[in-house]
């Protein structure tokens, strides 16, 4: 018998002092299976807070303007209708827009008009003379339509609006909007 408690049994689990509400507790530690999930929780979560947190690439707040950037693109794209000059001025400002459209921009212009837009076969791109006008709406016809008799093929057809809206976003990036 345990001297402390003289009511205790040889064997039992020794029972605390403390009674309350008639509820008597008893002395037994936590089984080693639930301290173990304890500490491997509490090991994870600080991992898992300075992997997010202080070893991540992008913090919050760019995390933050991406998506900012995402969804004004989605608005600019599902009120555009009809693309006008302000409208394309808005997605060459956009870098969802122009970073889809240099990716396009790579794949079928660049043999022409080379990587960084200062022409080759086709026109400088980046100067301030414009051959077939330098509206936005008219940068828009030229890809979309082509100039067969100076050898551009017409995109449209080929890449889709889409596609073409992006590309001519990405040309007009690289311009100062009035």
């Amino acid at each position: 018998m345990n001297p402390n408690k003289p009511d205790q049994k040889p064997g039992e689990d020794p029972i605390r002092a403390h009674v309350f509400d008639g509820i008597a507790e008893y002395d037994r530690r936590l089984p080693n299976w639930w301290l173990i999930t304890l500490y491997a929780s509490i090991v994870f979560a600080i991992i898992y807070w300075m992997a997010t947190q202080h070893f991540a690439r992008a913090n919050d707040e760019t995390r933050l303007a991406a998506e900012m950037q995402r969804i004004e693109a989605e608005k600019i794209a599902s009120s555009a209708t009809a693309l006008d000059d302000a409208t394309l001025w808005k997605m060459s400002r956009n870098p969802v827009f122009v970073e889809a459209g240099a990716a396009t921009f790579q794949s079928t212009c660049a043999s022409c008009h080379n990587a960084a837009l200062t022409g080759g076969i086709g026109p400088n791109l980046v100067d301030d003379v414009w051959i077939h006008g330098s509206n936005p709406a008219d940068i828009l016809k030229t890809v979309n339509e082509g100039v067969l008799a100076k050898g551009m093929p017409a995109w449209g057809p080929v890449l889709g609006g889409k596609k073409v809206s992006e590309v001519a976003a990405f040309i007009l990036s690289k311009h100062a909007a009035p």
